[in-house]
């Protein structure tokens, strides 16, 4: 980690976005294992014969050198530890692979250390380059929330606690709740369940299960609700991933 007076240090992270800054350069926007949110120049990575542009793609996981600045650090070292090439090869796992880099965009801050979602993110593109079923975004938005401090009841009603069959979701309430409590959105009773299933332990069943389609549509909306809820803002990318 950064030490003061040390004006190199190294981390790793995934490249959430990147943007143009001025005719050659970039600014690369990374999330970090040691140092959560790094905003860091990449110096000539436009220009055809850069050596580090190509290491620099969105969604790639990378080792880093980088140089402490004033406000903007620059980065002077990249190795690429995974590309996640499946990603870049699928429409379909890319604009779900954005969706998940841009909660995390949006979650992560300058200067604080963000473990488990640091581990979460990994796993979560690993497990998409690999994996063909619909629900690791939904997942991720899930426990996600539970690793911000908002993880969501699912297994009773989050208002009174009696027990399912519940009736509606609603993410300002904290989850599921029955039919005396209901507010919010109505939901069936297998969209609780996988969610249930998901925040408490049983997401790799769920992955490796056949959901039908019209509750993947139902737990993708009722889990980006929720994610939109916690971040007070609309997510751009899930749109893409609702068309796939």
């Amino acid at each position: 980690m950064y030490q003061r007076g040390v004006a190199h240090y190294r981390d790793q992270g995934v490249v959430l976005r990147t943007y143009r800054l001025g005719e050659a350069d970039r600014i690369v926007v990374f999330a970090t294992r040691d140092h959560g949110k790094v905003r860091a120049v990449a110096k000539g990575v436009r220009r055809t014969r850069s050596r580090i542009g190509a290491r620099l793609e969105p969604l790639s996981y990378v080792s880093l050198l980088l140089w402490k600045g004033r406000n903007l650090d620059t980065v002077t070292q990249v190795e690429v530890l995974d590309s996640f090439g499946p990603l870049r090869e699928d429409l379909g796992k890319l604009s779900a692979a954005s969706a998940i880099a841009e909660v995390a965009d949006r979650i992560f801050q300058e200067g604080a250390v963000y473990t488990e979602m640091y581990v979460m993110l990994l796993r979560a593109l690993s497990t998409l380059s690999t994996c063909d079923s619909p629900m690791v975004v939904p997942a991720f938005f899930l426990k996600a929330l539970a690793a911000d401090g908002v993880g969501l009841v699912m297994d009773v009603c989050a208002g009174c606690g009696s027990a399912p069959p519940l009736a509606a979701f609603d993410p300002a309430e904290g989850g599921a709740l029955c039919r005396s409590c209901r507010r919010g959105a109505a939901i069936s009773e297998e969209a609780r369940g996988v969610m249930e299933r998901i925040v408490s332990g049983g997401l790799a069943g769920v992955l490796a299960e056949k959901i039908p389609t019209g509750v993947v549509g139902e737990v993708r909306h009722l889990a980006t609700e929720a994610m939109e809820h916690h971040l007070e803002a609309r997510l751009r990318s899930i749109q893409l991933v609702e068309g796939a």
